[in-house]
């Protein structure tokens, strides 16, 4: 399996994260990049090449171009404005207020976050940047060759939504790469979301298409991050009715039940019949996450892997979430083994 990769991912190095009512060191940091890698260069996985760069065409085809011009700038805005520390979101326009976009910095943070756990920090925008190229330069290979490849994306994306960011993602690379594979002749894509949270931003770029299929297994949004999509009512929106899947499940889901879920949505995926398969891999699925709350132990990563060969669809993985440092690497790899090795 080719896995595509780039240190200049690491250069987005937040120092705090707002998470139960503390500022603390962020879980999302670079030395996951650094563990992941290091697991798949023991495992003998596949060749680890650098990314092509793309430029922002292919975000603005899902993005909005004045939320990624905001994202571009807010932290010379920021210090330009004489403000400490990391921008954090302050004030939103929740229920009853007007969504316009405020001139000052602190006021276009709130229209433009989804949630006051992901500071911005210097460089944030260029290893958004390179994240997205890693997703397209393993897109190209999959294109090209059929054969699977593994995008070491970070930051992660699937929580970025057409103008908004939060849950540490910025550009939805899963998003990016599959309108950029429509661009590129193919007529229908699946994106399965396997992170321990709701890909609330992939819904939201696709929720009113049919050419994408969006299927998420998450912890039920009820108790668990983004709070406000992922509910299992959430089936798309005018030609998207139907191509929206969630499968949200509680505190506590073992693999036996979570499996089935995963079953039965590959299930739909192959009905659905699509020319590329498009994984959000995130593992704080684990047991051990330090921030999520299933019961997935090491061992079940490399029965999933071999579950998502199953369908026989070439096949991408762009790394999401996981955030148990220890064990992120050999639970990325196993799946990816399982997938490989059938």
């Amino acid at each position: 399996m080719l896995i595509i990769h780039s240190e200049a991912t690491k250069k987005r190095c937040p120092k705090a994260e707002l998470n139960d009512g503390r500022l603390v060191t962020p879980f999302e940091c670079p030395e996951r990049v650094d563990i992941v890698l290091e697991a798949i260069k023991r495992s003998g996985l596949g060749e680890v090449r650098a990314p092509a760069a793309y430029g922002l065409e292919p975000v603005l085809a899902v993005h909005d171009r004045s939320y990624i011009e905001f994202l571009e700038h807010a932290w010379d805005d920021w210090v330009a404005a004489g403000y400490k520390g990391e921008p954090i979101p302050m004030a939103w326009p929740t229920r009853r207020m007007r969504e316009v976009i405020p001139e000052s910095i602190d006021g276009k943070l709130g229209y433009y976050a989804l949630s006051a756990d992901t500071t911005l920090c210097p460089n944030t925008f260029e290893a958004a940047q390179a994240s997205k190229d890693i997703a397209l330069s393993a897109l190209e290979h999959v294109l090209d060759s059929g054969e699977p490849a593994f995008g070491l994306c970070r930051p992660p994306g699937h929580h970025a939504a057409i103008d908004q960011y939060g849950g540490y993602c910025f550009f939805n690379n899963a998003a990016i790469a599959a309108q950029h594979a429509l661009d590129k002749g193919a007529q229908k894509v699946a994106i399965l979301d396997i992170d321990f949270h709701h890909g609330n931003g992939t819904q939201d770029i696709f929720y009113e298409r049919n050419d994408v299929l969006f299927v998420s297994l998450h912890g039920d949004p009820r108790s668990e991050f983004p709070h406000f999509l992922g509910y299992a009512d959430e089936t798309g929106r005018g030609r998207g009715e139907g191509f929206n899947l969630n499968y949200p499940l509680p505190a506590g889901t073992d693999y036996a039940t979570w499996s089935s879920a995963l079953d039965d949505a590959l299930g739909h995926i192959q009905q659905y019949r699509p020319e590329l398969l498009i994984v959000s891999l995130g593992v704080d699925t684990f047991e051990g996450d330090p921030i999520s709350a299933f019961r997935l132990k090491s061992d079940d990563y490399l029965d999933c892997g071999r579950r998502l060969r199953a369908p026989g669809i070439p096949t991408l993985f762009l790394l999401e979430g996981g955030y148990a440092v220890e064990e992120i690497g050999i639970n990325v790899v196993k799946v990816l083994s399982g997938f490989t090795q059938g």
